[in-house]
């Protein structure tokens, strides 16, 4: 676990433990919550498994459901989340969940806890992964580095040799590389890691096959009312990356590719890895244009009633593996950490708190 994590941590239950969250929540937490999820699958603890933060258990995420409805939470879909906003019927407090990726483990666990409890989710599939043919770059990284005692690589023209001897070691090359990968060329990174493959003798390929679902898979979901497919670009790059023809046309495939497989409308959208270095206001834009009801960042928070008019940009809540305790999520959904990060990210750059 990094310093910072356990940083976030002692600050979540510092919140709940003080009743802080509760006393400032009636003004911070807003109309509703859209939670981010990826995988849910039962936990397999391993010494060295930097992608943990990607993965929820089954016994977790009915745990939340249960949680988010006893403390007066509607869980609704996005047409009806999308419905609130731009009607201003607010109603009672609502979450949605949403699943980045299209991973197998969303229908294997994820669905029949939601079948069982009649509640409708979203999931937001990227065309190639169904097509069984995209990078999953990040869980082909782990696989090579969990394989080796010592990482050759080359990062801006310099020769390095990273240590992965220990669990340590290992964690800290991962995020070395992974860091690096996630600000160049989307097309160069993952040829980089496809070269790492190569050197390990691993078949990067075959992630897609063992872990994403496949168009049979994503149709049978589809037609379940309960289910929502949204887009989430053909290959999963980071749109803010490309120019703006190809943005586009990520966009603009993918979706026309989902409507033609399981025969509906698709109305809402996923940005890749969603922070602010890989979608902003021209990919806000682009979304829009192309008629998508929604569009769903990484960036993190809370939908409040000013959120009508920022459809394309919504905020979520991660729903992670480091973070899988009754009392985060309590206070998460109290709206205080983002209000407080809000003030301090504000103090530091020199506005006025209420700017």
């Amino acid at each position: 676990m990094s310093s910072r994590t356990r940083l976030l941590k002692a600050a979540l239950s510092a919140l709940h433990y003080s009743g802080a969250d509760s006393m400032i929540a009636p003004l911070t937490r807003g109309i509703g919550a859209i939670f981010m999820l990826h995988h849910v699958r039962p936990e397999k603890p391993s010494s060295f498994e930097p992608n943990r933060i990607l993965k929820v258990t089954p016994d977790f995420l009915e745990q939340v459901i249960g949680q988010v409805r006893a403390s007066g939470f509607e869980i609704v879909s996005l047409d009806e989340a999308h419905f609130r906003l731009t009607e201003g019927d607010h109603g009672s407090p609502f979450v949605c969940f949403t699943f980045d990726d299209g991973y197998r483990d969303n229908l294997e666990y994820a669905y029949p806890i939601f079948k069982r409890h009649d509640l409708p989710f979203a999931i937001y599939v990227p065309t190639d992964y169904s097509d069984g043919h995209g990078d999953l770059w990040w869980l082909a990284l782990e696989k090579v580095i969990v394989n080796v005692n010592a990482l050759s690589v080359k990062l801006d023209g310099v020769q390095r040799r990273l240590r992965c001897g220990t669990a340590a070691e290992k964690d800290s090359a991962f995020q070395t590389v992974y860091w690096w990968l996630r600000s160049i060329d989307e097309a160069d990174a993952r040829t980089f890691v496809r070269d790492l493959c190569s050197d390990v003798d691993f078949a990067p390929d075959t992630l897609c096959s063992d872990l994403m679902m496949n168009w049979d898979e994503i149709r049978q979901l589809a037609a379940d009312p309960l289910v929502t497919i949204g887009a989430h670009t053909r290959r999963h790059y980071a749109l803010a990356k490309l120019t703006l023809a190809d943005a586009r046309a990520e966009i603009e495939e993918s979706v026309r590719r989902i409507e033609r497989e399981i025969g509906k409308p698709c109305r809402h959208f996923s940005y890749p890895y969603g922070d602010e270095t890989s979608a902003g206001p021209r990919e806000f834009d682009l979304v829009k244009e192309l008629g998508l009801k929604t569009g769903m960042t990484t960036r993190k928070g809370l939908i409040h009633p000013r959120h009508a008019s920022e459809l394309t940009a919504l905020p979520r809540v991660s729903l992670n593996g480091d973070y899988q305790k009754p009392r985060y999520v309590k206070v998460l959904l109290s709206g205080a950490p983002f209000a407080l990060f809000n003030v301090m990210q504000k103090a530091s750059s020199g506005a006025s708190p209420a700017a």
